[in-house]
């Protein structure tokens, strides 16, 4: 056989085994980079990370921006295509990334499906419910609570107004949050302190502030004696946790979506308060949280 026929033989061989190996060797890295975006909590770091693990193990290499930024910085990152993947709360992508009108009555069946509806629409999927839910509340000190014989927010209508209220970043101006807590309510606080969650519910502990905008799988409520108000008003929806992703990455990656489905239902609200409570008493790192639960749950190997 003439040699030249042999060298193009010998280079189209070696360019399908190159091809066979890459595609079989999934811990080579060859199926690229995947960018986690992280709200500004401890809650959002660890699911991050959490996400970002499951993915290493089907071979991608990730990049996970803990503290990104608020909702509409992570989303508008998956849109743009510098976010493939991040995990978001279903009363959030209702109210606040879809501007949904508040229902009636908040029901978390509809709340999900109308998301899910939407952000398909806009290009973006879910590819996990994990299974529990973070939902936005009032809280008040204990004693105070008990002082005064408060536990309903509307109990909160005769004190408002001599009342500093501490919130996260996004809480005191979206629409499903204290805005439609004063519209259901009538409230008027005397002051409103929005800040990252670490120092609002600083900010309580040390009597700084009277009420937060507290998250209910949050284990500074316990840990700081707080009291999660009763919402008899129903103003605040459900905020049942996903993992959000870019359509586009999701079509071009199943591998990807495939690893995250296996994320669907395995973290109860218990589960992600213990986790929290690692992180914010325990001091533990939120990628090491994240690895150790996957461990334990046997969704990845030690």
């Amino acid at each position: 056989m003439n040699w030249k026929i042999l060298l193009t033989t010998f280079v189209v061989l070696a360019v399908i085994l190159s091809g066979c190996t890459e595609s079989e060797d999934p811990a080579d890295g060859e199926k690229g980079k995947v960018v986690i975006g992280s709200k500004l909590f401890q809650e959002s770091y660890i699911l991050a990370h959490m996400t970002a693990i499951m993915l290493e193990e089907e071979g991608y290499e990730v990049d996970v921006k803990e503290g990104l930024g608020g909702t509409l910085i992570n989303y508008e990152g998956l849109k743009q295509g510098t976010v493939d993947a991040y995990v978001e709360y279903t009363g959030t992508a209702y109210s606040q990334i879809l501007k949904e009108p508040a229902l009636e009555v908040w029901d978390p069946e509809v709340v999900y499906q109308k998301s899910e509806e939407g952000l398909n629409a806009d290009g973006v999927v879910i590819v996990a419910d994990l299974g529990f839910e973070d939902a936005y509340a009032l809280a008040v000190k204990k004693d105070w609570a008990e002082e005064n014989n408060v536990s309903d927010i509307s109990d909160l209508e005769e004190y408002a107004s001599e009342l500093i209220i501490g919130t996260d970043p996004e809480f005191a101006n979206r629409e499903d949050g204290l805005p439609r807590i004063n519209e259901l309510y009538g409230l008027e606080f005397k002051a409103v302190k929005p800040t990252v969650a670490n120092i609002m519910y600083e900010a309580i502990k040390n009597d700084e502030v009277d009420v937060v905008s507290a998250y209910t799988t949050d284990t500074r409520n316990e840990l700081f004696d707080l009291r999660i108000l009763n919402d008899d008003k129903n103003a605040l929806p459900p905020y049942d946790a996903i993992i959000v992703m870019s359509a586009d990455f999701a079509d071009a990656n199943p591998d990807a979506v495939a690893a995250l489905e296996k994320l669907e239902g395995q973290i109860d609200t218990d589960t992600m308060r213990g986790l929290n409570y690692q992180f914010d008493v325990e001091k533990r790192d939120a990628e090491d949280i994240a690895r150790d639960y996957l461990i334990e749950s046997r969704l990845i190997e030690a």
